[in-house]
């Protein structure tokens, strides 16, 4: 039973049923709340899937949003969610602390309060990321230019299908949020930043901008920025981020980065309007580096629209 069904039945009921219905529903999930001083987090242990293998989904909900049942919110889908808010389960040690970057530029008055979801990965991490339409193989053991070469075949079509159809209905539906397309992002880091870039590609109905930290152009050889090159979406409506550092597994992005900026650019992005791309001198490939620069997308998405002049009389 997938939560997108779940909560369509449970939505038709009224009062306490439909409480109870979606209850159960969360206990079934394996989910769990944990309050935090600032903004609160909520996880669903085992988040199964018709399309991939079930995983943690941690969702993060901004400060305010228990006090003001009118308030909906932009959402940002991030990839490697165990690297996002917990230090014990962060794949170095080191979190993101995305949560402390938010509820530090709220606080600032810098952005929009916005929910945060964060989809852990599976042993099956590569097979998942690695853009499938930019590369004719089927299985990533002979893919060149990936950190961990496995034999999985690449799914990550079937990945997409489970964020755009199961995860973001699911969000969407149990928290108040602003479900268009320019309220809804995706973020990852390395082949994380991949995924993300042809989230965004693939379904540029559903999100509005892609953030894509030290993105792991390598793998197959720059192949997804040919792939980028043909499906860019609409400049008009859409944003890019990209960055990256010049230490470790970052010191080799530079040349394809630059490709990608090339593309962007003769696409009609903008730099600063609709597109950054940045450079970190001595920054290396790990979530400490990230964590430092996370704020950047983080503003650059979800920015409050300058402030309207009153005309004076």
């Amino acid at each position: 039973m997938t939560p997108s069904r779940t909560m369509s039945r449970s939505g038709s009921r009224s009062g306490w049923k439909a409480a109870a219905a979606a209850l159960l529903f969360l206990l079934a999930l394996g989910a769990s709340a944990h309050g935090q001083a600032d903004g609160r987090l909520v996880t669903y242990k085992t988040f199964s899937s018709r399309f991939v293998d079930p995983r943690e989904v941690d969702v993060w909900l901004p400060p305010g949003y228990d006090s003001d049942p009118s308030a909906k919110y932009p959402v940002i889908y991030m990839q490697d969610g165990q690297n996002l808010f917990h230090p014990g389960s962060s794949f170095t040690g080191v979190a993101w602390g995305v949560d402390k970057a938010m509820v530090q530029l709220i606080g600032e008055g810098r952005i929009r309060p916005a929910i945060i979801v964060g989809i852990w990965n599976t042993p099956k991490r590569i097979a998942e990321y690695m853009p499938q339409k930019a590369v004719a193989i089927a299985n990533t053991d002979s893919l060149a230019g990936i950190p961990i070469a496995t034999h999985d075949p690449i799914v990550s079509d079937n990945y997409l299908k489970f964020m755009v159809e199961e995860v973001k209905p699911f969000v969407d539906s149990m928290y108040r949020t602003l479900p268009g397309r320019a309220d809804t992002f995706v973020m990852g880091s390395s082949m994380g930043g991949l995924i993300s870039a042809y989230a965004m590609s693939e379904y540029p109905e559903v999100f509005g901008g892609a953030g894509c930290l030290s993105t792991h152009w390598p793998a197959g050889d720059g192949a997804v920025i040919a792939y980028l090159k043909a499906h860019l979406p609409d400049p008009k409506t859409h944003k890019f981020y990209f960055d990256h550092g010049t230490l470790t597994l970052d010191a080799g992005y530079a040349v394809y980065q630059k490709q990608m900026d090339a593309v962007l650019a003769a696409g009609g992005y903008e730099p600063g309007t609709n597109w950054i791309s940045r450079v970190y001198e001595g920054a290396d490939h790990s979530e400490r580096s990230w964590s430092k620069r996370v704020n950047v997308p983080l503003e650059f998405f979800l920015a409050k629209p300058p402030a309207q002049e009153t005309a004076r009389p």
